[in-house]
């Protein structure tokens, strides 16, 4: 099988070609980007979203450039062919794609985002066009009065001298000419010359424009050369019918006759009057409808300021008259603007290879023929000025302006000529809205370059042209116009005999700018800068203008850039630093668009246009803003398979950021394009053909998202059969999308439903459940969910409902039997599944199930609620849960004080004989229960997203229960909350079966029994699920109502309302003592993302207060009335009442299908907004339909089903850059460079182990390093390998973690596993990149964090949390959670107080193997074999240690079995050197050397009858070297652990030890050597006296200043000269000797029988009376106790511990100077007797150090009331 990062090895070395030989363009390279636990997932800014490269699994990039742009690949596998690479891959770091840092949640919108301007452009300020009015005011031969004309001076209009010909001619052929010069701007409109009008005419002609356009805008074009100047009040001139008299119209006149909007040409002088005045008109106007404006205007009309103008000059400027330019050169700009800018640059330029004037004029071609000279120019001339436009006005004005009109667009496009021609005379043109101006911009150079180049050809080009030698006569024409005095086609006219025409050179302008273009990419202009010239404004400078980027000093737009990156504190995975921001867009974006037209370089500009779409959502919407869609839209008709990859890939973004293009795609066909690359059975006809049908596949899904009419066409076009097809294909993102894609033709569609039911579309769905994929699986749910009535939809609003619709073709039993059964085999294959996204969209797939079959669901949570409670009553006795169970019999012979059982039999019987009915509804009630005791499984899951959706469930089935009539049964618990368990027991979970959805599961008949007692705490009975699985299963108490529903506990059950008879529930705090406070002080880590909200079916939706809690629906729940008269009904009624109800909403479903030919859902939709849950007879379901009921429910709101945001997330794949170089790659990045130190470092610490391995046998191993002072007992504990950081894990769920070289605690964090269960497993992961903590916890929990050193600046997170261990067997002294993690593999091992040992798989999160022991003993350790990773050891507590090989079947995995050891193993390891030797030691003291080449027995045993036994046993990875900790110390702290500052008050003493102003600490074990006794005593001798060295923190309290030989206050620490020893032991004599002996040394014996001739307090005293006031020390041997067995020489008759207790107590006023207590072996020890008893000694003395002579309190101090009983102290 191929793993993840392989595949991303082989497909970023393919190639990608476009059809042919020819590759696409180079980019810039990329490489294996592996994601870094210590850095973000994700390291590029990639405008708001989730960052991580490609895929949320993707570990490495492909190759942009030539290549097709390939996304990177999810972290999957797959059975794609691998290159090998010539250097290993380094280590893939596991739990770090996209996934684990979202867990299926889209990334959020920063909180400085707004939502973008739409690009097409915004209603109502959006224009089109409809008619136009062109009216001039000539008067040809009469001058108005106020015009004083030069000599010479500009005479021609329109290209036309009216000197020339008659006044009425030439004013006709003005008029003509004017009409095909706009013509030529847009033919779709209808344009009116209006010549010389007179005031009637004008008001006629402009009402009649108004009413033909409607409520569109009409164009109004005037030129009042031939009249008065414009009035500063705002009135222009026309003239009277006579033509004697000039007559003003005022701009308030004419905005009446063509109302609102308008586009205004004023080509006049003063023509700033008009603009100015007009502006103050209309706002006049529109204050005046105000109240209209506040109601939206009547009629569809818009603002009079949405009116354009533009304007030939200023109120004070005047007209150019220069003679080489016409008259109307502000018309001729607009109109006509190649004629006049060849005009002008012969004006201003000196002309090349003797090119005269009226050369320039005879320039041939076509204007519309890109080919020609003239044409290439028009076509350069559009680049530039739409470029012009682009990079200087803000996207708001550009898209209102230039992307809603043709005619408005050429008219403002040309503009720009206008005001860089007409500002060198001394006018200046303006508009409204005002723009900046542009006159200076420098591509007006280029276009100055590209005409040159064209002059440059033009003496060759007429050399071969004879000119037309008719006369120019054609009225509309003149001599002064280019292209119009010579043929159309330079190769139309004839040519020289003989002479070979002449060939135009193409300019270079397009290629050119499609190189800079490609630079800008390719050489970092679309990399992170700071900020500066080119970077974003800030946001101050967003916000001054909105809606724009940013603004001048007069609140002009002048900047056209994406948004700036700001800091997201909601992803901060992104690793991208808040001041780095994208630089300014190209500003070559305008030119590329155009080149698309031009064939020859289409496919490389298509090529560049996905390299910069690919850099994320704001460069997509960038290039829809500037007008990318009609073109891109128009190509999807080429036929050219070489354009396949690159249109797929542009298509693939643009959908993923605007989806309201579905739309256009259905209404012009385009979806068939895809349609038709989907449907491609020849992979060789489309390179990389899978991935590219994975985007057609995400395109198609699209389009049918939420557009019932895009679903349809996909149906039709055979969508859906071609994604049925690809479900099982190799490719995991083509299987992911294909799956998504029916998941969104079918959702909310019947008729797609049924034939997808047809197709078995939903078995082969489940069957992907076990697919390696987490994305896969997660897909098939989806779809699954979909399937089952949740919504697909984008709209939060919509929840979904109405199950699978009609399925119309199956009969009403098998439509039933076929939802559940699809529930029930999702719930089974993915219950355990290790990814909690998967859990996710399993509990989205079961909630929709629950809101159609709810009354199931009430009958099997009031099943499991009584049977629970009676399990509870009867100590785990016999019932559903303690080993009967109501399905355990036919249903005939039934105890009548069994509520439960009586019910389901009564239920059956209700079936009469027909068994095989009655086994049918038997396993499908079964069914249910088995689904329904995974939601509560889930809803205590560690995950903290998964359980608050379970919660959301759990507690809308519980609110349906306390409402149904179950409440109202006489012997009902409902009414009595259940009490609170916090067992962690586990139990075994079924394996997942996949089969047909009509297949019924196997017969209840034959399960097997419970198990006995004799297995500890595997005693509970087989729950429903063995009916499903056939596999025995218990429940786990973790879930049972009890936990689950504990919140319930501390309530008022049930409780009065609020006035509507529901509340929020609130969850209550347990009250915790201030040492329990202190210890929990912090919360699990919540993951990244953590977005999930409880919805309570009774308030609107909240999340509850303690987010860690469970449920609590119990609250503000109306109880039944309290005098209610007896029910005439039996609980097998309500359950049959309530199926009832369940099959009628069914049927009601069915009605609704029951014409075939409908398409889709009923009118209803999606059935949302429904009255009730319950739908009781007096309220509708969402079909619309009464349906039986009893009432219940009446209020309850409806929170079912879950919405999944999965989709939402997949989508974003397609939003994030595929082909540029991540952060980390890239060198000299922060990133780059810090992961090249670690690497660079790790290699370093490699090199420096390696050179110590030789000398570390030799070599003494003794010397200290650091001590840390840690909270609480350390349980375990692990060292990172490269940096110098220790985590510990507490004897409760606190983590620590240390740099221990700093000896600084670094972080302090809440595990959260449950009370009672500890840490019994620690590793840290992806070392090499940093480390993610995993933590295993005695309850079968693996979670796992990120981020926990602080000193990166990054927030603790938890990455993910699994059930790895659900069969977990409760013993007293079991090993909780063992675990063993192999990096290379990515294997995770886990065991421990199971019968079982999984095998689970870090890269698919899955479990890929289920060993059995086959042992009784729990295990104790787990070690793989560093070589294969295939084998592995496992040792037990009974002494037995086996050799397992995953390469065989799992009943034969056991390869070797070895029993030598006496008691339990504590650890076994391989040999650092041998790899076939391994090493082994059990807690007896023995270690012994194991070959699996030899016999069956060890080759060698060191420490053997070793009384004091083994605490700890590990082997140094690289070196002969083992090390072992002794148990003597653990087992005395493991006894103290009640012993607490708060909680040691002893009433002997009448103190508490710890609070008497001493400073007691721990101060660890010393390290002794086992193999040198010399070594031995020198190591304790330096202890002592590092200890003695250290200062007394409470010196006021020491009492050792006098012993010092310094004289300053020492620890409390044994100084044996000048000291008597008191000495507590006894043991056998060798003879009379050895007392002498001991009286000849000083000892005074006092002997066992002296207690009972003398007494304890006659002991007391002579003790005291030897001693005296003289330092004596105290030293115990703990088998001074009779009945202490954890010693080494156990000896009967010895003193109890109550007795040694009380000679203690009794020794108070001794000058103590210290203490010791010793010969404590836990290996001999049972149920830690001796433990505790050395604790409570050790206990006593520190009391003892610590105590004055206190009065001792008597009985009577203790009195209690009387018929009290009490223990009174001993």
């Amino acid at each position: 099988m191929e793993t993840q990062q392989e595949a991303g090895v082989s497909r970023r070395n393919k190639k990608f070609t476009t059809g042919g030989s020819k590759q696409w363009p180079k980019g810039p390279h990329s490489r294996s980007s592996q994601t870094q636990s210590t850095s973000s997932d994700s390291e590029t800014e990639r405008d708001y979203r989730s960052t991580s490269r490609s895929n949320p699994s993707s570990q490495s990039r492909s190759q942009p450039g030539l290549k097709m742009p390939q996304p990177g690949r999810q972290q999957s596998t797959n059975n794609e062919s691998v290159k090998t690479l010539p250097d290993p891959a380094p280590s893939i770091p596991y739990w770090s794609a996209k996934r684990h840092l979202t867990c299926g949640n889209p990334t959020p919108p920063p909180p400085w985002f707004k939502k973008q301007e739409p690009w097409r452009g915004a209603a109502p300020g959006r224009l089109k066009t409809a008619a136009a009015a062109l009216v001039m005011c000539l008067n040809i031969d009469v001058d108005p009065p106020d015009v004083v004309k030069t000599n010479p001076c500009a005479v021609l209009e329109c290209w036309v001298d009216p000197h020339t010909m008659p006044s009425h001619k030439a004013l006709e052929a003005i008029g003509s000419n004017l009409q095909h010069q706009f013509e030529g701007l847009s033919l779709k409109i209808q344009y009116k010359p209006i010549l010389d009008p007179s005031i009637e005419d004008l008001k006629r002609f402009c009402t009649q424009l108004r009413r033909q356009a409607g409520n569109d805008p009409v164009l109004f074009y005037y030129n009042g050369h031939g009249v008065p100047k414009p009035t500063a009040s705002g009135e222009l001139w026309c003239f009277n019918r006579n033509y004697t008299q000039y007559i003003p119209v005022s701009l308030q006149e004419l905005q009446s006759w063509l109302g609102a909007p308008g586009v205004f040409i004023w080509d006049c002088s003063a023509a700033g009057h008009l603009l100015q005045n007009f502006k103050v008109f209309a706002e006049r106007r529109d204050r005046e409808n105000a109240g209209q404006v506040n109601a939206g205007l009547p009629d569809g009309r818009q603002l009079f300021m949405n009116s354009l103008q533009l304007a030939a000059c200023g109120a004070n400027e005047t007209l150019p008259t220069c003679p080489e330019l016409p008259a109307d050169v502000f018309t001729s700009c607009l109109t006509s603007p190649i004629d006049i800018a060849l005009r002008y640059f012969t004006m201003c330029h000196t002309l090349p290879y003797n090119v005269t004037t009226s050369m320039v004029v005879q320039l041939p071609g076509d204007l519309k023929d890109r080919r020609t000279p003239l044409g290439e120019l028009n076509w350069i001339f559009t680049a530039i000025t739409d470029t012009i436009a682009w990079t200087t006005f803000s996207r708001e004005i550009f898209t209102k302006l230039y992307r809603s009109d043709l005619l408005i667009a050429s008219l403002f496009r040309n503009f720009l000529l206008a005001e860089r021609i007409m500002k060198n005379y001394n006018c200046t043109p303006h508009t409204w809205p005002p723009l900046p101006s542009t006159n200076t911009h420098p591509l007006w150079s280029t276009w100055d370059l590209a005409v040159d180049t064209c002059l440059r050809q033009l003496p060759q080009l007429l050399e071969g042209i004879v000119p037309n030698p008719s006369p120019v006569s054609n009225i509309g024409t003149s001599p002064g116009r280019i292209g119009k005095t010579v043929s159309q086609d330079p190769n139309a006219g004839s040519t020289k005999t003989g002479d070979k025409p002449y060939t135009y050179q193409s300019s270079r302008f397009f290629t050119d700018q499609l190189t800079a273009f490609e630079v800008w990419i390719s050489r970092g202009g679309s990399a992170l800068t700071k900020r500066g010239p080119l970077s974003l404004p800030n946001p101050e400078q967003r916000s001054s203008s909105p809606g724009s980027d940013s603004a001048d000093i007069n609140g002009v737009q002048t900047a056209n850039t994406p948004p700036p990156v700001e800091p997201n504190p909601r992803s901060e995975y992104d690793g991208v630093p808040s001041h780095l921001v994208p630089r300014k867009p190209p500003d070559q974006l305008p030119i590329v668009l155009q080149v698309l037209l031009s064939q020859p370089h289409r496919l490389r500009a298509l090529i560049l246009l996905s390299q910069f779409v690919d850099l994320g959502p704001w460069a997509v919407h960038l290039v829809l803003t500037i007008g990318i869609f009609p073109y891109i839209s128009k190509l999807l008709q080429a036929a050219g398979q070489d354009l396949r990859p690159v249109l797929i890939f542009i298509w693939a973004r643009i959908l993923a950021v605007d989806p309201s293009v579905q739309s256009d795609l259905l209404n012009t066909g385009g979806y068939k394009y895809f349609s038709n690359v989907l449907a491609i059975k020849n992979d060789d006809l489309l390179p990389n053909s899978s991935e590219h049908k994975a985007m057609c596949a995400f395109i198609l899904s699209a389009i049918s998202r939420d557009f019932p009419h895009g679903q349809g066409a996909c149906w039709t076009e055979g969508v859906f059969d071609n994604c049925y097809d690809r479900l099982e294909e190799s490719d995991f993102l083509l299987r992911q999308w294909t799956a998504l894609c029916i998941a969104q033709m079918w959702d909310g569609n019947d008729e797609i439903k049924v034939y997808g039911v047809e197709n078995g579309t939903q078995d082969q769905l489940i069957a992907m459940l076990s697919d390696d994929s987490a994305e896969v699986r997660s897909a098939a749910l989806y779809a699954l969910g979909t399937f089952m009535g949740a919504s697909g939809s984008a709209d939060p609003t919509k929840l979904g409902g109405g199950g699978s619709g009609t399925m119309y073709q199956l009969e009403e039993r098998v439509h039933f039997r076929m939802e559940v059964a699809v529930a029930t085999g999702a719930t089974l294959a993915i219950k355990d599944d290790a990814s909690p996204m998967c859990r996710k969209e399993l509990l989205v797939v079961v909630s929709a199930l629950v809101k159609e079959w709810r009354g199931y669901f009430v009958v099997c949570a009031w099943l499991y609620w009584e049977e629970d409670k009676k399990w509870r009553v009867n100590g785990g006795g016999p019932g559903l849960l303690g080993g009967g169970g109501v399905f355990s019999h036919s249903g005939r012979d039934h105890s009548d004080d069994d509520m439960t059982s009586q019910a389901v039999a009564e239920w059956l019987d209700d079936f009469g004989d027909d068994e095989l009915l009655r086994e049918e509804n038997r396993v499908l009630l079964s069914s249910f229960f088995t689904i329904f005791v995974v939601l509560l499984d889930l809803s205590v899951d560690p995950y903290h997203e998964v359980a608050t959706n379970a919660q959301t469930i759990i507690d809308y089935i519980m609110a349906l229960l306390l409402e149904s009539p179950f409440t109202r049964l006489p012997s009902t618990a409902i009414n009595t909350p259940p009490s609170s368990n916090d067992d962690p027991r586990g139990s075994p979970q079924p394996t997942a079966k996949h089969r047909n959805s009509f297949q019924l599961p196997p017969s209840y008949s034959n399960y097997p029994s419970s198990p006995g007692r004799e297995r500890p705490g595997l005693t509970r009975s087989d729950t429903m699920t063995s009916a499903i699985s056939g596999v025995t299963n218990t429940l786990r108490r973790t879930s049972s109502f009890a936990n689950a529903l504990k919140s319930l506990a501390g309530v008022a059950f049930p409780s009065t309302s609020s006035d509507d008879g529901r509340a929020s529930p609130s969850i209550p705090f347990p009250s915790t003592s201030k040492r329990e406070r202190e210890t929990d002080a912090s919360r699990p880590p919540s993951p990244n993302l953590n977005v999930a909200k409880y919805a309570s079916p009774y308030s609107r939706p909240s999340t509850p207060p303690n987010t860690s809690a469970y449920p609590a629906y119990y609250n503000n729940v109306s109880p039944p009335p309290p005098n209610q008269s007896p029910v005439n009904f039996m609980a097998c009624d309500v359950m049959q009442a309530l199926m009832e109800e369940d099959m009628e909403r069914l049927r009601a479903r069915r009605r609704a299908g029951a014409n075939p030919g409908r398409r889709g859902r009923q009118a209803a939709g999606h059935g949302y907004g429904m009255p009730s849950p319950s739908n009781s007879t007096f309220s509708t379901d969402s079909n619309g339909s009464v349906v039986l009921g009893l009432g219940t429910g009446a209020g309850i709101r409806d929170t079912l089903p879950l919405k999944s945001s999965y989709f939402d997330w997949c989508l974003e794949y397609f939003k994030e850059p595929q082909m540029r170089q991540a952060e980390p790659d890239e060198p000299g990045s922060v990133q780059y460079n810090y992961q090249l130190w670690r690497q660079q470092r790790n290699e370093q610490v490699l090199s420096d182990t390696q050179t110590q391995v030789p000398y570390a046998e030799e070599s003494r191993w003794d010397r200290p390093v650091a001590s840390l002072q840690v909270a609480g007992h350390p349980l375990t504990m692990a060292f990172h390998s490269y940096d110098q950081q220790l985590v510990v894990a507490n004897e409760h769920d606190m983590i620590t973690v240390w740099d221990w070289s700093q000896r600084k605690r670094l972080n302090y964090f809440c595990n959260g596993n449950p009370r009672g269960t500890s840490i019994t497993g620690l590793e840290i992961i992806n070392q090499e990149s940093g480390g993610i903590i995993l933590i295993g916890s005695s309850d079968g929990i693996v979670r796992l964090y990120r981020n926990y050193d602080p000193t990166l600046e990054q927030e603790l997170q938890m990455v993910s949390a699994f059930r790895a261990l659900n069969e977990v067997i409760p013993i007293r002294q079991g090993t909780g959670m063992v675990i063993d993690w192999r990096q290379a593999a990515g294997t995770l091992l886990v065991g421990g107080d199971s019968r079982v040992i999984k095998v689970w798989d870090a890269q698919t999160e899955t479990q890929g193997l289920d060993l059995d022991t086959n042992s009784d003993s729990p295990v104790t350790s787990i070690c793989s074999d560093h070589h294969s990773n295939q084998t592995f050891i496992a040792t037990f507590a009974d002494g037995i240690v086996k050799v397992f090989d995953r390469r065989l079947e799992e009943e034969d995995a056991i390869v070797r079995t070895y029993s030598e050891h006496g008691s339990c193993v504590q650890n076994a390891r391989w040999h650092p050197r041998y790899g076939a030797k391994f090493l082994s030691a059990s807690v007896d003291g023995e270690v012994k050397l194991w070959d699996l080449r030899g016999p069956d027995h060890s080759a060698e045993t060191w420490f053997r009858n070793d009384k004091y036994g083994l605490a700890g046993f590990d082997v140094h990875p690289t070196t002969s070297i083992f090390a072992n900790a002794r148990f003597g110390p653990y087992a005395i702290r493991s006894g103290s652990r009640r012993q607490r500052a708060d909680r040691s008050y002893s009433m002997q003493w009448g103190f508490d030890p710890f609070q008497q102003g001493y400073t007691v600490l721990d101060c660890g074990d010393v390290p002794v050597s086992p193999f040198d006794n010399a070594l031995a005593m020198d190591q304790m001798e330096v202890a002592y006296s590092t200890l003695l060295k250290r200062p007394v923190k409470t010196q006021h309290a020491s009492q050792t200043r006098h012993l010092a030989l310094d004289g300053r206050e020492r620890p409390r620490i044994v100084r044996k000269k000048g000291c008597f020893l008191i000495t507590a032991f006894t043991g056998a004599y060798a003879g009379v000797s050895d007392l002498a002996n001991d009286a000849a040394v000083g000892f005074q014996i006092v002997t066992t029988d002296d207690i009972d001739d003398l007494g304890i307090p006659e002991v007391i005293k002579r003790i005291k009376t030897r001693i005296g006031d003289r330092p004596v020390y105290l030293s115990i041997d703990i088998d001074v106790i009779g009945l202490a067995p954890a010693t080494g020489t156990p000896e009967p008759g010895g003193w109890t511990t109550r007795e040694l207790k009380r000679i203690i107590r009794g020794l108070i006023g001794l000058n103590f100077v210290g203490a010791d207590l010793v010969e404590v072996a836990p290996a001999y020890d049972h149920a830690d007797i001796t433990g505790i008893a050395a604790a409570d000694l050790v206990h006593d003395i520190l009391s003892l150090l610590s105590a004055k002579v206190v009065k001792r309190p008597t009985s009577e101090e203790y009195e209690l009331p009387h018929g009290l009983s009490c223990r009174l102290p001993l």
